[in-house]
């Protein structure tokens, strides 16, 4: 294998000398330092703020969210096996991918506590276990994240400008759409909690989860950033305008949830504040892009302020949220907000 061969180019480069793409290695590095274990997580208070501390709208709210995230670390982490590792031709790359594979299943492993924690009744338990199939406004995310999942799942080898596009688009769908809204707009609903002094647990853990997933978009945008620099033409007008109608869609999608969400009549939350929230989340993504924001929405949510999951304890947690090896970078706000 040259040490020309483009990132989006076929094959199996097998060769980390000479390290064509030292900004992936160094991502992996950083991530290997982010390590934390669900078992660090201690949910006892959350137990009592569920039974007494919150009315039916919040637990509806609760009951929701946790359905979604049984499922969808799975999707991100099925989408990473099939069709990102095999495509993306830099074995530093490959790397990083491994690593997010890991912290996908551990996320899984948190939302499966969470699960048992949450709904001890086993009626309760399977319906969200099997929420992709029973509850329609998860069933909706599901089928648009499987859309362009499958979109390139018969492609074994990336050989067309067109096969580039179909990739870029799977993993611009993948951070923009699937981590870079589906998952913050979960976020915002646990920072809400978190505001009220509610759920100490799940926002400790969700604190970790945030770092994590902030940085499987990181290494997103640069995976998307290299290609377009090797290759300008693929981002022609074309897939640009694809591109805004996928965040279109997916704002459009996620409003079904939020009205499912909210549909008790949760006091501080509304439909209208969480249409803006997200569609200043997708301005966000277009802007980590370069391309110009399409919404022009600013962010409705006061209480995102507090976010914070840099090393320091938040007013309403008691221990600091920080992970249990040194972590380096950061982790900026705007960015991922």
């Amino acid at each position: 294998m040259t040490t020309d061969t483009r990132l989006l180019d076929p094959g199996f480069d097998l060769t980390l000398r000479p390290m064509r793409y030292p900004q992936f290695y160094e991502m992996y590095r950083d991530a290997i330092r982010n390590t934390w274990t669900v078992e660090e997580v201690d949910f006892s208070l959350d137990v009592n703020d569920l039974k007494h501390k919150l009315g039916p709208a919040e637990r509806h709210l609760i009951e929701r969210l946790v359905a979604f995230f049984a499922t969808g670390d799975s999707i991100v982490a099925n989408n990473l096996v099939l069709n990102l590792y095999q495509h993306i031709n830099a074995p530093e790359a490959r790397m990083y991918l491994s690593r997010q594979l890991y912290e996908e299943a551990l996320h899984v492993q948190f939302y499966l506590t969470l699960l048992d924690t949450y709904l001890p009744d086993p009626v309760a338990r399977a319906k969200a276990f099997d929420a992709v199939q029973n509850i329609p406004s998860i069933r909706a995310k599901a089928e648009f994240c499987f859309k362009w999942i499958d979109s390139i799942q018969d492609i074994r080898r990336i050989e067309t400008t067109e096969q580039r596009r179909q990739f870029l688009l799977n993993l611009i769908c993948f951070a923009c759409c699937i981590e870079g809204l589906f998952f913050f707009a979960a976020f915002a609903y646990v920072y809400y909690l978190r505001s009220r002094g509610l759920l100490h647990g799940l926002a400790s853990g969700t604190n970790w989860v945030f770092r994590d997933e902030s940085c499987h978009m990181a290494f997103a945008f640069e995976v998307i950033r290299t290609a377009r620099s090797e290759q300008p033409e693929l981002f022609d007008d074309e897939l640009q305008r694809q591109v805004v109608l996928m965040l279109e869609e997916a704002v459009e999608c996620e409003m079904q949830f939020a009205q499912d969400v909210l549909s008790g009549g949760v006091a501080g939350l509304s439909p209208k504040d969480m249409r803006q929230y997200l569609q200043y989340c997708a301005d966000q993504r277009l802007a980590q892009l370069g391309m110009p924001r399409h919404f022009g929405a600013t962010n409705p949510f006061a209480f995102m302020d507090l976010q914070d999951v840099q090393e320091v304890t938040n007013f309403f947690e008691r221990r600091v949220s920080a992970y249990q090896v040194g972590v380096q970078g950061e982790v900026a706000f705007d960015a991922a907000f």
